[in-house]
């Protein structure tokens, strides 16, 4: 696994936009980005960060401005201006050579998933899931997103599950996130053809995941190695995670299911899932009754509701670090070692 220098105070970080702009919310990523500046940091934008397109510009446009920032050495690291849904279309367009001669991080999440997986499962370059050039705009920080802001720098803390999460999301009228709904982490582990509740875990393996609504579309295309990277990291085992953004129980257990038959969790130590951005009518019984049908022929544990993704506070999690999870009753930790 290939982990690229870490930035510090003084280095220059490159924002592009390989999906939506950010033109129709340009206040929010303007603190965000005084915030980066606060901590230290010069940034400098490709042109089509502050489009209001959705997505931001052309495939082919988008592709050469991610090998933008690759090819130029006054970049440190990059960060995806935002998510969105066409990080699919500019795949074709990314210089693998150059990327995989000049590696940096990349940092982003949701639909940036793509990038992610592409450069960590075909170049065996490690990235960052859980922030987007945009994510730092609350005043004041939450304690997640300082802990993100120092994985930027190198500084990888070990990361716990929250007390409460935004089940309501941004209040325009406050101008904040109101932490009002408790946390549930549920371990499952199945059990005479069931999942059943159980109360502990501590396991290690390789961490690798993203928004599985867009890791459901890249399964099967050239821009995906997957069942190499299972294969190279086979002995270390694996820990999966998932960001649900708005999946049917259906849809998500198709998903998981279609990559249970191509054998991608037959060295799973757990799969992790987040909470669901956008449920719809589905409540988490029937998630957890859909999940059921695969997971009991897995022998996998299956950690439900966990702080990842869309819904906040969420982790910062490193694609290609070697993970300890655990889990008490509860309460879960994640360390992250580069090796």
């Amino acid at each position: 696994m290939i982990y690229p220098t870490f930035t510090k105070s003084g280095d220059t970080i490159g924002i592009c936009a390989p999906s939506a702009g950010v033109g129709v919310k340009l206040d929010s990523f303007n603190l965000s980005v005084d915030t980066l500046r606060e901590r230290g940091f010069e940034i400098i934008e490709t042109a089509s960060v502050r489009n209001e397109n959705y997505p931001s510009a052309p495939a082919e446009i988008r592709g050469s401005e991610f090998n933008q920032m690759f090819a130029d050495d006054n970049i440190d690291m990059v960060l995806c201006a935002s998510g969105g849904d066409y990080c699919i279309e500019m795949l074709p367009f990314i210089d693998q050579e150059l990327v995989k001669a000049n590696p940096k991080w990349f940092c982003g999440y949701s639909d940036p998933t793509s990038i992610e997986i592409l450069l960590t499962t075909k170049l065996d370059i490690a990235t960052i899931y859980g922030s987007n050039a945009g994510s730092w705009d609350w005043r004041p920080l939450h304690e997640f997103q300082e802990t993100s802001l120092s994985v930027l720098k190198g500084d990888i803390p070990v990361q716990h599950s929250y007390e409460f999460y935004s089940s309501k999301g941004f209040d325009d009228e406050t101008m904040s996130y109101e932490m009002d709904a408790p946390v549930e982490w549920t371990l499952l582990v199945p059990y005479e053809g069931e999942l059943v509740e159980s109360v502990a875990l501590d396991v290690s393996g390789r961490l690798i995941g993203g928004c599985i609504d867009v890791l459901d579309w890249i399964i099967g295309t050239p821009y995906e190695d997957l069942e190499g990277f299972c294969e190279r990291y086979a002995d270390d085992g694996l820990i999966w995670y998932f960001d649900n953004f708005e999946l049917s129980p259906l849809l998500l257990q198709y998903a998981i299911r279609k990559m249970q038959l191509k054998r991608l969790f037959d060295n799973a130590k757990a799969v992790i899932i987040g909470r669901t951005l956008i449920p719809r009518d589905a409540s988490d019984g029937d998630y957890v009754s859909q999940l059921e049908r695969v997971f009991v022929d897995m022998n996998v544990p299956l950690i439900w509701n966990a702080d990842i993704g869309h819904t906040k506070p969420s982790l910062t999690i490193i694609n290609g670090a070697l993970g300890h999870l655990t889990y008490d009753r509860g309460d879960a930790t994640l360390s992250m070692e580069l090796k």
